[in-house]
């Protein structure tokens, strides 16, 4: 009987191992399975991606500002790039009238010279030869002057002829127009009459000529010095002087463009070394042609700089006002989120808890507004602090 109770231990046994392996199998499934259940990403309840909507908490939405789109005046304006130049109808290169060596210069480089000023003398040949037939003149006027009396005097006395008074008129009136004609050609060269008479009492000839600044202004380049022998017309010009109260906006504006601009219009320009000032000014030269090769249009507007800020050279970009105020509906620019793919977007609402999104087209971009040519009505409830955060909420969902 003994052997029996041994096999039914045994049985026992196998049995127990049996459950305790089962249960462990048992255990290990429900890890596994608890596992597979945490890997899984959660259902986002908050994000409903076939009807583009977002869904927010009162918490959050407490974060948002929402505001209806509403009508708002936008300035039609055309915008384009180019530079900065002197006004070239205000710019006078400053050349010698005459032919000489430079004896003195007065001014330098941002000197502001008055019309009249000296800008610098010269010795000059011409002006010496001038003033030496002009005492050359005077010495014979002078003579057929005395002359003519004493033949006068002579004829009343009767020792003289009639004819010998005619031939001393005659030749006193030559000497007379010699004379006038000696004093203009001095007086070319800028001499004035007290200086002439000056030179025929002293009969001294004086061969310094003075070029004097034609314009008001400012010397923008200067090449004279002292000694430099300098002849009518020959470049580079002793001295160059421009206006600076204003100055050239210079730009070549695309085709398309080419019929919105006319004479007269406004220009607000801006340079990048004045990014917080903007210099006023108006069109006043428009191209006559189109270019063949960039089919752009010369566009030319004279800009007020009464403080000489602006340089010749200066990059620039100037917003011309070309129709008046166009009325539109109008979101804040931070309402309008530009999409990875390049779409505009904005997220309405009707009970601002549930934003649904909605692709725009924008038009104008000013003073921090855009105008919104299609997709919205006026009145529309719209996210404006916040539209970030709807638009990357709902691109988190489509990608996760």
């Amino acid at each position: 009987m003994a052997l029996p109770t041994r096999n039914t231990g045994f049985a026992v046994a196998i049995a127990a191992v049996a459950v305790v392996g089962a249960g462990a199998w048992l255990l290990i499934q429900a890890s596994n399975m608890r596992a597979v259940r945490v890997g899984e990403p959660a259902a986002n309840t908050d994000v409903d991606v076939a009807q583009q909507a977002v869904n927010v908490t009162d918490k959050q939405v407490d974060a948002f500002r929402i505001r209806p789109a509403e009508p708002r005046a936008f300035r039609i304006t055309k915008n384009a790039v180019g530079s900065i130049d002197f006004n070239q109808n205000m710019l006078v290169q400053v050349f010698t009238p005459n032919s000489g060596k430079i004896v003195d210069t007065f001014f330098n480089v941002r000197d502001t010279v008055t019309k009249g000023q000296t800008l610098f003398t010269i010795d000059s040949p011409d002006l010496l030869q001038a003033e030496s037939t002009l005492l050359a003149a005077a010495g014979v006027l002078e003579l057929q002057t005395r002359t003519l009396t004493r033949v006068k005097q002579l004829l009343k006395t009767g020792g003289g002829a009639q004819k010998d008074v005619d031939q001393a008129t005659s030749d006193q009136q030559t000497a007379e127009g010699n004379y006038k004609a000696a004093r203009d050609a001095v007086r070319i060269f800028g001499k004035t009459d007290e200086e002439i008479d000056r030179i025929v009492a002293d009969r001294k000839v004086d061969s310094i000529l003075i070029v004097p600044s034609p314009i008001s202004g400012q010397i923008v380049a200067r090449n004279a010095a002292t000694g430099l022998y300098v002849q009518p017309g020959n470049t580079p010009a002793p001295y160059t002087l421009a206006d600076l109260s204003t100055m050239w906006m210079v730009a070549n504006v695309i085709e398309i463009d080419a019929p919105a601009y006319r004479v007269g219009q406004p220009v607000a320009v801006s340079v990048p070394a004045y990014p917080d000032e903007v210099f006023r000014g108006q069109v006043t030269i428009l191209g006559l042609n189109i270019d063949p090769t960039t089919h752009r249009q010369l566009v030319r507007s004279v800009i007020d700089d009464p403080a000489h800020k602006l340089r010749a050279g200066m990059l620039a970009s100037f917003a011309i006002e070309t129709d008046g105020p166009r009325l539109s509906v109008a979101l804040p620019s931070e309402a309008v989120v530009r999409e990875g793919d390049g779409t505009m977007t904005v997220w309405v609402t009707a009970d601002r808890h549930r934003f649904a999104r909605r692709t725009v087209k924008v038009g104008i971009e000013q003073d921090g507004w855009c105008q919104i040519v299609d997709g919205l009505k006026p009145g529309e409830l719209v996210a404006s602090t916040g539209a970030i955060f709807l638009s990357n909420k709902f691109a988190t969902a489509v990608t996760g």
